[in-house]
């Protein structure tokens, strides 16, 4: 009891951060009673010595490195879960019963139909001016390349606005996005626009920097959106180091050529589910 007790305290300090923008407002379950956020902000702050408890048996008591643990479990045991896939309905079934046994309450699936995207086998290869493999993952519902692959010419861009002035050189190539990362809120719409702009002016298909401030030759990939009146070309993220260096070839003045080949497919919406879990209070059980 006392450990069930504890644990609706955890979710008091995660929604601490939360407070301000539901100021003057209720809540409640329904729009009954609303709570004035004074009330709220100094229920909260007589807590202080229970979240310190929890903190500190997190972080040099019994709980030490658990959160690390099972996440280590999770990731070793599911993997990558993407959405349609079969490890994401694993996944679901692994959280619903360590939801179970973790003691929460109202724990149940509610079904939802979510997108159903295969990246299937992929490759690309520089051609000029070298032999190299490029380490390319493509974005979340890229179109395929044709079943021959596409084989065009380079132009690497910075940014956008670069794109747009330099519309006439992409027509007919695959832009390569060398973006400086500057945080990942700010640089990741390179990522989901990337190839809607980059059709916007022509170009056959499009290669993103990896939207992450360290590489190891390592693609970071995610999803992207097509816009309906824009045509959909083949998108994937590449390392950091292959864009710095195909920046440096074009900067140089090298006529760099790559070959691209995607294998991506989608299919109708899946069914899915929400995992839904709740920590109903002791003293006030029907606020959320």
């Amino acid at each position: 009891e006392n450990k069930k007790e504890k644990m609706k305290y955890v979710f008091l300090i995660f929604f601490m951060d939360l407070l301000p923008q539901y100021a003057g407002k209720s809540l409640g379950r329904d729009d009954s009673n609303p709570k004035p956020f004074e009330d709220i902000k100094n229920e909260i702050a007589g807590y202080t010595d229970v979240a310190k408890a929890i903190i500190d048996l997190a972080v040099h008591g019994k709980a030490q490195n658990r959160s690390y643990e099972r996440l280590a479990v999770f990731a070793d045991t599911i993997g990558p879960r993407l959405s349609g896939s079969k490890n994401l309905d694993a996944a679901i079934k692994y959280m619903f019963s360590a939801l179970q046994e973790d003691g929460l309450e109202n724990v149940h699936l509610e079904p939802v139909k979510i997108p159903h995207w295969e990246r299937g086998e992929e490759f690309a290869m520089m051609l000029e001016p070298r032999n190299h493999s490029i380490a390319i993952l493509g974005l979340g519902s890229s179109v395929p390349t044709p079943p021959e692959g596409i084989t065009a010419e380079v132009i690497v861009v910075a940014s956008f606005d670069e794109l747009h002035k330099r519309a006439q050189e992409a027509i007919g190539k695959i832009v390569v996005y060398n973006e400086p990362f500057i945080s990942y809120g700010e640089t990741v719409r390179y990522r989901s626009q990337g190839a809607v702009e980059a059709a916007k002016v022509g170009a056959v298909a499009s290669l993103i920097r990896s939207i992450a401030s360290f590489s190891i030759h390592s693609p970071h990939t995610g999803w992207q959106s097509y816009h309906p009146d824009v045509p959909r070309i083949p998108t994937a993220c590449i390392s950091v180091e292959d864009a710095e260096m195909m920046s440096r070839m074009s900067l140089r003045g090298a006529k760099i050529v790559v070959h691209l080949k995607m294998g991506a497919k989608t299919y109708p919406d899946s069914p899915s589910f929400n995992t839904v879990a709740e920590v109903v209070g002791s003293k006030y059980p029907e606020q959320v």
